[in-house]
């Protein structure tokens, strides 16, 4: 009895098991706070007309704007490093001593083969002075034939033998003379000194290292105040800002009033403007682009050459572009899609033409008027002709 009594209640607790489960499956789910037909909640924005700059941006490259290579033009062993390696350093600045005492030999020697030949000329001086004196005693006497012809031309060729040795001592005082400015010029090359104001390099040599004419840079020095920066401009683009300008005045003036700004490698906005410097003679054949550079005010040396940012101007201002945020445009199979709420607050998707991204905002070129609401936030929420609650896009915490 007792086991037919427990067969019986566990076959009623699993029917009323499978009878709440029948009715669970077939009951209408009611989810918290869900309401059927509740409008989604959609951030709009108006599309904005202005007149917007629009920006060129280029890759940078960052060079001095003077570069110069110290060299030596000696052969000789490197004796000592003036300076410190990095460091500013001014024109006329000792950057390397080579060992001057050969130089210094070669001088010494060459002053005295020059006093040799100043000696050498005072004594032709001293004969030719001589023969011009017995020049001038026997003209009178040959002529009242006191003295024979023959001592009068005899007198007159020593003469001009004397003059020529004069002349010869006086070659060779100018050749001495530029012997010992040659020796000079070469003592002076054992001191590599710096030929302008700049940032000065890595030495490339070391003390007692063995240099000669064949021999690589030492070191360099750049002027990096302004700091000269490269970049490389289409073709197309080059000929379209050529062509607004046409005249001589003109693209001098725009090249002129053209202001550059140079965004450094860590992001940051580099905090002087730049300015146009030249634009190169030709185009690249390969890469069919042309070569311009900027100069930037530098007075901290902290820009260096060799490093790269990107270089970013206005190059052209569009007059009453209908801007709206770049979120608000989503890319579908190539085109361009945004969803325009209208006045019922009902939901229109609209294909448009996009034009230049300015910041964060895309300019539209056609598809939108000005004053319409496009979704900003929110838009994988709508489909077409949903009703929608619209709210201000808070374009301040998006930023």
């Amino acid at each position: 009895m007792n086991i037919s009594k427990y067969k019986f209640w566990i076959g009623g607790a699993v029917c009323l098991a499978v009878i709440g489960v029948i009715i669970g499956a077939v009951r209408p789910k009611h989810v918290s706070g869900a309401q059927p037909g509740a409008s989604p909640d959609v951030e709009v924005v108006q599309v904005e007309q202005k007149d917007v700059p629009i920006y060129g941006e280029w890759i940078g490259t960052l060079d001095g704007l003077t570069n110069a290579d110290v060299r030596a033009q000696v052969t000789g062993y490197i004796m000592r490093q003036g300076y410190q390696e990095g460091a500013f350093v001014k024109k006329g600045q000792l950057l390397f001593e080579i060992d001057p005492r050969p130089f210094q030999a070669a001088l010494d020697q060459a002053e005295g083969q020059l006093a040799q030949a100043k000696a050498a000329l005072a004594n032709a001086q001293a004969v030719q002075g001589r023969t011009e004196l017995d020049v001038n005693r026997y003209t009178p006497l040959a002529k009242e034939q006191a003295a024979s012809q023959q001592d009068l031309d005899n007198a007159v060729q020593n003469n001009m033998a004397a003059k020529a040795t004069v002349a010869t001592a006086q070659a060779q005082i100018k050749s001495a003379e530029a012997a010992v400015e040659t020796a000079r010029i070469n003592l002076d090359f054992t001191r590599l000194i710096a030929p302008i104001d700049g940032i000065a390099g890595q030495a490339q040599l070391q003390v007692g290292a063995l240099v000669n004419l064949s021999s690589g840079p030492v070191t360099s020095v750049s002027t990096v105040d302004p700091i000269k920066v490269y970049f490389t401009v289409g073709e197309p683009q080059y000929l379209e800002w050529r062509k607004r300008f046409p005249t001589e005045s003109s693209r001098l003036a725009a090249d002129k009033d053209l202001r550059l700004q140079l965004i450094l490698a860590d992001g940051s906005t580099y905090q002087y403007e730049g300015s146009f410097y030249f634009a190169d003679r030709q185009v690249n054949e390969g890469t069919g682009a042309i070569r311009i550079a900027g100069l930037f005010r530098n007075p901290n040396n902290i820009l260096r050459p060799g490093g790269y940012g990107k270089v970013r101007a206005v190059i052209r201002l569009q007059q009453g572009a209908l801007l709206v945020p770049q979120r608000a445009v989503s890319e579908l199979q190539g085109g361009y899609q945004v969803a325009v709420v209208g006045a019922d607050d009902k939901v229109s998707i609209r294909t448009v033409t996009v034009g230049d991204r300015v910041g964060t905002g895309w300019i539209i070129a056609e598809g939108l008027n000005p004053g319409e609401r496009v979704v900003a936030e929110g838009v994988q929420k709508v489909r077409p002709g949903a009703h929608v609650n619209p709210k201000p896009f808070a374009v301040a915490e998006r930023r």
